[in-house]
């Protein structure tokens, strides 16, 4: 996937993991997957469609403060070493309703698409502020839909 090829482990990032990554911070991400079931709403602290279910990269860094992981958030925006997050922290600071929705969304199990998304992150957000700057969520949604 281009840009972030490099930013996780074993430097390949699986279709389910990207719709995850997106739905997270890209709300056009969200139609990776069709359902039957009509869509439920949004959980609580989505601000626009086109910021995923946190309201883009920002929210989801504001959540991760939120919940006192600020430091670590701050590590993967910094230039830095990436401070690990663990699968049930990031859980905790993200919710069970957004974890529910996008587990849904990408057909993963809970447990693994939180230790996917834990081992994913730190690398991903890097990319995604280089010198340590939070990009403007035009931007962000631009490299998911490259």
């Amino acid at each position: 996937m281009g840009l972030f090829d490099n930013a996780v482990p074993g430097g390949n990032i699986a279709k389910p993991l990207m719709i995850a990554l997106g739905a997270l911070m890209v709300g056009k991400m969200l139609s990776g997957r069709s359902t039957e079931q009509p869509q439920s709403p949004a959980p609580a602290g989505t601000t626009s469609a086109d910021g995923g279910l946190l309201g883009g990269l920002g929210g989801l860094l504001g959540k991760l403060t939120d919940a006192g992981h600020g430091n670590v958030a701050d590590s993967w925006v910094g230039t830095g070493q990436n401070q690990p997050i663990n699968p049930s922290d990031l859980g905790s600071a993200l919710g069970p309703q957004v974890i529910h929705e996008i587990a849904q969304r990408t057909g993963m199990d809970e447990q693994e698409l939180l230790k996917q998304l834990s081992a994913a992150l730190p690398g991903v957000v890097d990319k995604l502020t280089p010198g340590g700057q939070v990009p403007p969520q035009h931007q962000v949604a631009s490299l998911f839909n490259s």
